[in-house]
C-alpha cells in the first residue's frame, strides 16, 4: 500500500510525459527552454494571476520572494510555527527576524488573533512588521481575508507560502493568486509535483516579477555579463517543466478526486479519529489527510496497529519550530504557541492521492476502527 502512489499517476500520463521528454531531448533546451514558458503561461492561466515564475524549488521561492520584497535588517517576518522548516529558514539570511505564531485549532493554519500578539510583541522588541508568510497547511488555504486585514492595517506584506496548497480556493480565489507573492513547490510528493527538484513564484505586480527574473538567474540585467543586483542560480530545469505541463493538464481532475478520497474517509473514520475541517469556504488540495486524535487515545499505539496491517502512517509536524534548535530563540506569539504544542503531539497522515481506490481505502477505515475500538 503506498502512501503516495506517483506510480499510478505516471501509467496514466506516461504516453504524454514520454514524448515531451523526447521533444527536450531533441532541442537540448535543458535549463529554461521552451517547455519552461510554456508551463509558466498555463500555471498562471489555472490559478488566475498575472505572472508565473519557475524556479528551482519550493525554498529558492521563498527566498526570492524575500530579496523581491527587500525584507531586511530590523524586519519582522510572521512565520506559523507548525510547518516545515522552509517556510522560516529563507528568514534570517536577509537579516530580517522570523516571528513564529500559533496556528489555529481547526484548520491547523496561521492563528490571526496569535499573529496580532506577535505584532505586538515584536514592536515592543524594537522590531518592524514587514511581512507575514501564511502557509497552506496540508492543502488548505489560510484565512487570508484576516490576514490581509491585519497585514493592510500594519503596512504588510504577504508571501502565500502554497507549497502544498497550490489550486486550492478560498471565497471564491484560487491559491496562487492571493498574497503579494504566492509560491510552491513541485516536490515530487506535493500534490503538483515533478520528478526532481522545482518551484514557482506568482504575482500581479510587473515590477516584482520583473524583479524575480533577475534575482533567479544571478541578478542579470540587460546584458548577460551585467548583473544589476546580487541574485542566486534558481532556474527550473527544462524536462521538469515538460513533466509539470503534463500533469498540470490533469491536476482539475485530480483535486476532484482527492475530494471523493477525502469525504470517504470522512465519513468511514469521523467517530474514530477527529478529521480534518475544511473552513472559510474553502476548498483544499488535500496534500495530507492528516487526523487529530481524541482525548485518552495514543497515537503511537494506533499507528504501530495499522503499521501491523501494512497500513503506512506519517507524522507531520512531531516538533514545531519553536521546540528547534535552529529557532527556538527567535520571537514568538507573547502568550505561548499552545495549539501547536498539542498538534505536535496528536496528530498523523493517512495515505492519500487521487488514485486511492474504494476497496483499498475501506481497508484503512476498517484497520483505523479496529486499532481506535474500546
Amino acid at each position: 500500500m503506498q502512501f503516495i502512489d506517483l506510480a499510478a499517476q505516471q501509467a496514466r500520463i506516461k504516453p504524454q510525459i514520454d514524448a515531451r521528454i523526447q521533444a527536450v531531448l531533441a532541442h537540448g533546451n535543458y535549463i529554461m527552454g521552451p517547455e519552461v514558458r510554456e508551463l509558466e503561461a498555463a500555471l498562471a492561466a489555472f490559478c488566475g494571476a498575472k505572472h508565473a515564475l519557475g524556479c528551482a524549488n519550493g525554498t529558492d521561492a521563498l527566498q526570492l520572494a524575500l530579496m523581491a520584497l527587500n525584507a531586511g535588517p530590523g524586519d519582522a517576518v510572521f512565520c506559523p510555527t507548525f510547518t516545515f522548516a522552509s517556510t522560516a529558514e529563507v528568514v534570517p539570511p536577509t537579516g530580517a527576524t522570523p516571528v513564529l505564531v500559533d496556528v489555529r485549532d481547526d484548520s491547523f493554519n496561521m492563528d490571526v488573533d496569535s499573529l496580532k500578539r506577535a505584532i505586538i510583541h515584536a514592536k515592543a522588541s524594537g522590531l518592524r512588521p514587514a511581512g507575514v508568510i501564511p502557509v497552506d497547511l496540508f492543502g488548505l488555504p489560510a484565512d487570508y481575508d484576516a490576514i490581509e486585514a491585519v497585514a493592510a492595517e500594519e503596512g504588510m506584506w504577504i508571501i502565500a507560502d502554497s507549497a502544498q496548497g497550490f489550486g486550492a480556493t478560498y471565497r471564491g480565489r484560487t491559491t496562487g493568486s492571493i498574497g503579494t507573492i504566492a509560491t510552491t513547490s513541485f516536490f515530487p510528493a506535493k500534490p503538483l509535483g515533478c520528478y526532481g527538484d522545482g518551484g514557482a513564484l506568482f504575482t500581479d505586480d510587473d515590477e516584482l516579477a520583473a524583479l524575480i527574473q533577475s534575482y533567479r538567474v544571478h541578478g542579470k540585467g540587460n546584458h548577460k555579463y551585467d548583473n544589476e543586483r546580487i541574485g542566486i542560480n534558481s532556474r527550473l530545469d527544462t524536462l521538469q517543466a515538460a513533466i509539470l505541463i503534463e500533469k498540470l493538464a490533469i491536476y482539475a481532475d485530480e483535486i476532484e478526486a482527492r475530494q471523493v478520497v477525502a469525504r470517504r474517509y470522512a465519513d468511514g473514520i469521523g467517530e474514530a479519529l477527529i478529521t480534518p475541517q475544511v473552513t472559510n469556504e474553502c476548498q483544499s488540495v488535500w496534500a495530507q489527510y492528516t487526523v487529530r486524535t481524541k482525548p485518552g487515545q495514543n497515537r503511537e499505539a494506533i499507528m504501530a496497529a495499522l503499521k501491523e496491517v501494512d497500513v503506512p502512517t506519517v507524522v507531520y509536524y512531531p516538533r514545531p519550530l519553536h521546540r528547534q534548535t535552529a529557532y527556538n530563540s527567535y520571537p514568538t506569539d507573547s502568550a505561548g504557541l499552545p495549539v501547536a504544542e498539542a498538534l505536535a503531539n496528536e496528530v498523523f497522515s493517512l495515505p492519500m492521492h487521487p488514485y486511492l481506490d474504494v476497496t483499498t481505502q475501506e481497508q484503512i477505515i476498517e484497520a483505523i476502527r479496529a486499532a481506535t475500538a474500546g
